[in-house]
């Protein structure tokens, strides 16, 4: 009997969903950790940890890894071939890929590392490009990477230290977006550009949601930049305390943990 080549059986009770990111996360028979993405006419299958293709390029974990590599054993003078851009852009896709599948899984520690992984990636592309339209046709997009690392870290603050932490989170994420519009002389699009506001807007629903008002991080930068130095040497002696506090927590539940384990 021949053995089916179809994937029939792996798409039964799974339609596809124009517009929408549909997503599964299980482990193989052999424990693999994999990620399924339902896409028009099939599936995407990757794997859950390191390079989405499970491929370790000459040998490297990712072809990141590989080509940092190449800068350390021919100088900061090198350049990317187009091979070489060939396949920094298939590992990019990937991640995208797999970042996506994590946000709709609300895996967010994992989406805020793909994204982690893209943006550092991106900084070495732009560094070693082999030309001024190359780095433009990525740079394009890291905004949109940006935004999902806010976006995931900011969820991952909620669910584990609450929304004060969250509202951080994205103010620190809005600060890298302002550094980013001043680095190509375009802060004046900063205040309407619709990802900037999507983060505004989910900042505040989490202010009003949870009953919010002015962080201590939000009203220690508005004490400086009204230079009350007195306030904000109150405020920040405040900030340290409740950093150590939650850090003290983070330990004790730690070892809670390992002491439940031994």
């Amino acid at each position: 009997m021949a053995t089916p080549r179809d994937i029939d059986t792996l798409l039964k009770g799974w339609d596809f969903q124009p517009g929408e990111v549909n997503a599964r996360f299980f482990k193989s028979r052999t424990g693999r950790e994999l990620v399924q993405m339902r896409v028009d006419m099939g599936l995407l299958q990757m794997e859950a940890d390191l390079r989405p293709d499970g491929v370790h390029p000459h040998g490297a974990e990712t072809y990141f890894d590989y080509l940092v590599g190449e800068v350390i054993r021919t100088g900061e003078s090198f350049r990317l071939s187009k091979e070489q851009c060939n396949e920094a852009d298939r590992e990019f896709v990937q991640y995208y890929h797999r970042r996506l599948c994590w946000l709709s899984l609300r895996e967010y520690h994992r989406a805020a590392k793909d994204a982690d992984h893209s943006l550092s990636f991106m900084d070495f592309v732009r560094e070693h490009s082999p030309d001024d339209e190359w780095t433009l046709s990525h740079e394009q997009y890291r905004p949109f990477v940006l935004f999902h690392r806010v976006q995931a870290g900011a969820l991952a603050a909620l669910e584990e230290k609450g929304p004060e932490s969250a509202i951080s989170e994205i103010n620190n994420g809005l600060q890298r977006f302002k550094d980013l519009f001043a680095r190509y002389d375009a802060v004046d699009q900063y205040p309407d550009d619709e990802l900037v506001r999507r983060l505004q807007e989910m900042r505040e629903n989490i202010r009003q949601r949870y009953e919010v008002g002015r962080t201590l991080d939000e009203q220690l930068n508005e004490a400086v930049q009204s230079e009350n130095y007195e306030l904000a040497a109150k405020l920040r002696d405040k900030v340290r305390s409740s950093q150590t506090a939650q850090t003290d927590m983070e330990n004790a539940t730690e070892s809670d943990s390992m002491g439940g384990e031994g």
